[in-house]
């Protein structure tokens, strides 16, 4: 029962955080939406860990290109992720030799 409680909270915050985002992405030149950006960045959840991380792996490094510097600003930017550390992801495009530019902060 709790579990369902939990799954249930967790897809509320998924949807508000998408909506939010959503209507903020408009002035933003990344074309994917928080959630799918997120989806996208799964293989590099234990790169990305405060309590035991590993170094990228090489799915891990594509998808960072793949998403491209915009998105993973996007997502640094956006509201708090549970389980990832924001400092750690921003260090990935050096990690995996990305070459992008820094995120803004705030915008």
């Amino acid at each position: 029962m709790s579990r369902n409680i939990t799954s249930t909270a967790v897809m509320l915050v998924l949807l508000v955080t998408c909506s939010v985002v959503m209507k903020e992405s408009n002035a933003h030149p990344c074309s994917s939406t928080f959630f799918s950006s997120l989806i996208q960045l799964i293989p590099c959840r234990a790169s990305v860990s405060p309590f035991s991380p590993m170094p990228p792996s090489e799915a891990c490094c594509a998808s960072i290109k793949a998403l491209g510097q915009s998105c993973l600003c996007v997502l640094v930017n956006g509201p708090p992720i549970s389980g990832v550390d924001r400092n750690m992801a921003l260090q990935l495009p050096d990690k995996c030799t990305a070459n992008f530019e820094p995120c803004e902060f705030g915008t």
